[in-house]
């Protein structure tokens, strides 16, 4: 399977939500999106990005945009892991992986020599059509909130 484009149509998900019931693509239909894939709760990185995320909500909703994270965690971990640190935006559960395989971020990866499958961090802005507007797939956490506020901000 080729990989998703800018341009393509952003695959549809409606997904179980931390702080119960969900969220859907569909729902938030002309409005940019964030949706950015992060491997687990609650680990450096992710928190990192999730408090950056977290600390720029107000911005993005300035320029219109929705901010989701999105793992295989479950709701109810989500809801810990919002609690902990605070955290304002909102986070998907994709427990059994099919948005994370059809934005095609199931990957093999490795650690220490160990080879293994998990989640590729990437993020994708998807436009108020549906479409996805830009890809960032080797995310560095350090400024990529701003960055990707910056291209909301150019949408």
């Amino acid at each position: 399977m080729a990989d998703l484009d800018v341009g393509d149509l952003a695959p549809q998900f409606d997904l179980p939500r931390d702080g119960g019931g969900s969220l859907s693509l569909a729902a938030l239909s002309g409005k940019p999106v964030v949706l950015y894939f992060y491997p687990q709760d609650d680990t450096t990185s992710c928190t990192q990005e999730a408090i950056s995320f977290s600390q720029l909500k107000p911005e993005f909703e300035k320029a219109g945009a929705v901010v989701i994270g999105l793992s295989p965690d479950n709701a109810k971990k989500h809801d810990k892991f919002k609690s902990k640190y605070n955290l304002t935006i909102d986070l998907a559960a994709d427990e059994e992986r099919k948005v994370i395989e059809a934005y095609h971020l199931w990957v093999e990866k490795s650690m220490y020599g160990r080879k293994y499958m998990g989640v590729k961090r990437a993020t994708f802005l998807i436009g108020r059509d549906g479409r996805i507007a830009r890809i960032w797939r080797k995310v560095r956490v350090k400024g990529h909130a701003e960055d990707v506020l910056e291209a909301v901000r150019a949408l």
